[in-house]
């Protein structure tokens, strides 16, 4: 058998790591990956800061995976469902399997002014380090933290890179004269882990000197008059603009046939299986509802985050591995979850819960402390260490993250 997966991020890699490890040799496990410098996105707020360097937070993609899992290099430019067969710049390949973790795209032509306006952005490697620049020649004004569009991956990372520039000049510029402000069409802070989350969010978000602005959905930037535009409110002026772009899914997944009238691809939200067999998909390019709602007629949705992303694809190479086995598959992705939110001077705060509990998502906030941005720090050593060191360094960690958290912690 040959299983295929599409993209090297931390579902993809998770899935192959996985596989490797469950299915005998005469098993090929293959990874298709545009990008062979894996570069580890919960860093990059620290790039921003300049607590990392770009060249801390990478890896070779090679040198994160088991042996035996092979990795092809090149851009995905087609699925054939129907023929079992993937194609990738100038090659193809035939598949018994495929896995779908293609993650998404960033997109800010989709909203007018917003790519003239030369935004920042600490969603990306190079963005990031070029943000740290940026804030060298700060002096004063506004730094306008905007989320230009729903959905969009890692549901904390705007709050948490708003805090984090806080902390930057409240450290290194006494005296500035800079205020943050944190705009998203959201009602509250993270609206799908529910009220309690939001409210602590809030609460830590006040603390800095983080001014939040909910509920202000950006229709257009004025790069000329450094104007954001908004909704049914009065014009906004910046002076530093760092924005989360719009997200989409990747063409080629539309082009196969593969997503829904968003774009992205519905999936048992079990199982994690498309209506296409043998067909897999995890993480940020998936669509997986989840009880509640966010508004009367708006359903609520999974968020697109790496957390969630590594237990589906541990649920999908355990059930890939049972079918190849000839064993009945039973493992599946039980909708728990956690996140780690940095607010400087090396503290953070951490939410976890059961995202799958009815009527709706039930979430535990823990009271801000040094042992979560330890914890975060920990993982970014494991995840970006060789995959022979990993093994010991993830005992480590599970231990003692189990110890603070009061349940059983599990990757």
């Amino acid at each position: 058998m040959r299983i295929v997966i599409l993209g090297a991020g931390i579902g993809g890699q998770v899935v192959a790591n996985e596989l490797r490890r469950l299915l005998p040799r005469e098993h090929h496990v293959t990874i298709v990956e545009r990008e062979l410098r894996h570069a580890f996105a919960p860093s990059f707020l620290w790039v921003m800061t300049g607590d990392r360097q770009p060249e801390q937070v990478t890896r070779d993609v090679r040198d994160l995976v088991r042996p035996g899992v092979e990795v092809l290099e090149g851009q995905v430019r087609g699925i054939d469902v129907a023929n079992r067969r993937v194609r990738f710049d100038h090659e193809s390949l035939t598949y018994d399997y495929l896995v779908v973790a293609l993650g998404a795209e960033l997109a800010p032509e989709a909203v007018p002014g917003l790519a003239a306006g030369a935004p920042h952005s600490f969603y990306t490697l190079d963005g990031a380090a070029r943000l740290r620049a940026a804030l060298e020649d700060v002096t004063g004004g506004t730094i306008a933290v905007v989320v230009s569009a729903l959905p969009y991956k890692c549901p904390g990372a705007p709050h948490e890179g708003a805090m984090l520039l806080a902390d930057y000049f409240r450290r290194q510029r006494p005296g500035h004269g800079v205020s943050v402000h944190l705009f998203t069409p959201e009602p509250q802070p993270m609206p799908v882990a529910g009220p309690a989350l939001g409210d602590a969010v809030l609460h830590m978000l006040e603390q800095r000197g983080v001014q939040f602005h909910p509920s202000h959905k950006l229709t257009a930037v004025t790069p000329d008059t450094r104007e954001l535009l908004f909704e049914g409110k009065p014009p906004v002026t910046y002076d530093l603009l760092v924005a989360i772009p719009p997200h989409r899914p990747p063409a080629v997944v539309r082009e196969a046939g593969l997503a829904n009238e968003s774009g992205w691809i519905p999936v048992d939200r079990e199982t994690l299986a498309t209506p296409h067999e043998r067909v897999f998909a995890i993480g940020d390019v998936t669509a997986v509802q989840i009880p509640g709602r966010w508004k009367p007629d708006v359903p609520l949705m999974l968020p697109k985050a790496g957390v969630f992303a590594h237990a589906q694809a541990l649920a999908v190479a355990r059930r890939i591995a049972a079918e190849i086995k000839g064993e009945r598959p039973a493992a599946t992705f039980c909708g728990d979850g956690f996140c780690m939110l940095e607010a400087g001077e090396e503290l953070a705060g951490v939410a976890f819960g059961d995202f799958f509990h009815e009527p709706s998502p039930e979430v535990h906030v823990k009271s801000i402390g040094r042992a979560w941005h330890l914890g975060k720090v920990l993982f970014e050593r494991w995840w970006l260490s060789p995959w022979g060191v990993r093994r010991a360094l993830l005992r480590s960690a599970l231990s003692v993250g189990s110890r603070i958290v009061g349940v059983p912690v599990t990757l």
